[in-house]
């Protein structure tokens, strides 16, 4: 997710005409375009929130075109919206068993693309293993959060921090409370492994 430095995804009207400082104030020899593009090559279905993908239809009516190719792309909404591709489809009901019992199976990488309700609701239900912030060089002033309504404190481990000239950071936090999970889970398997090969001898 792309944010302003004082937290906003988007101003209150849910307008982004923000984004565009990226554009105005990018440098030659900044390699950022070629290392996210590398990385969306990763991704193996997109999940947004209605208004997100709201936001993706009109960049694509402005002429920006549509932001994630030919990749399954699932938008939670209770609306009635327009489904402009085949790649594109629409969910509504309970968040955890969706993702768990339909995409886990089914993709290995599953980006949440946003906006800050369907953010704040993966980490309250466990669901994301890495949060990716990408803060632009602009203040806002007011809009809509990054994440809305979190009920309670998330730790994060930061894993990786990438400046690029155009003044755009991005971080890389892994959930701490999964990353524990799956170093207790690693260490167990770790025993049994060492209790067999003991069991052997």
């Amino acid at each position: 997710m792309a944010a302003s430095l004082d937290g906003f995804i988007a101003r209150k009207d849910g307008r982004v005409d923000w984004l565009e400082t990226i554009r105005r104030v990018r440098r030659r020899g900044d390699h950022g375009p070629r290392i996210r593009e590398a990385f969306l090559k990763t991704i193996d279905c997109y999940v947004m929130g209605s208004r997100t993908y709201e936001t993706a239809l009109s960049f694509e009516a402005n002429g920006l075109g549509w932001s994630y190719g030919d990749t399954p792309t699932f938008v939670l909404t209770s609306r009635v919206l327009p489904r402009i591709r085949d790649t594109v489809e629409f969910y509504s009901g309970d968040l955890a068993q969706f993702v768990n019992g339909r995409l886990r199976p089914a993709f290995r990488t599953i980006w949440f693309v946003g906006g800050g309700v369907v953010s704040a609701e993966c980490l309250r239900l466990g669901l994301a293993d890495e949060v990716r912030y990408s803060i632009l060089p602009i203040l806002i002033g007011d809009g809509i959060q990054f994440f809305e309504k979190l009920d309670r404190d998330i730790p994060l481990h930061l894993a990786e921090v990438t400046a690029y000239k155009s003044g755009m950071v991005e971080l890389r936090y892994e959930v701490l409370a999964l990353r524990r999970r799956a170093l207790s889970e690693h260490r167990l398997k770790a025993g049994d492994q060492c209790q067999e090969l003991s069991n052997r001898k």
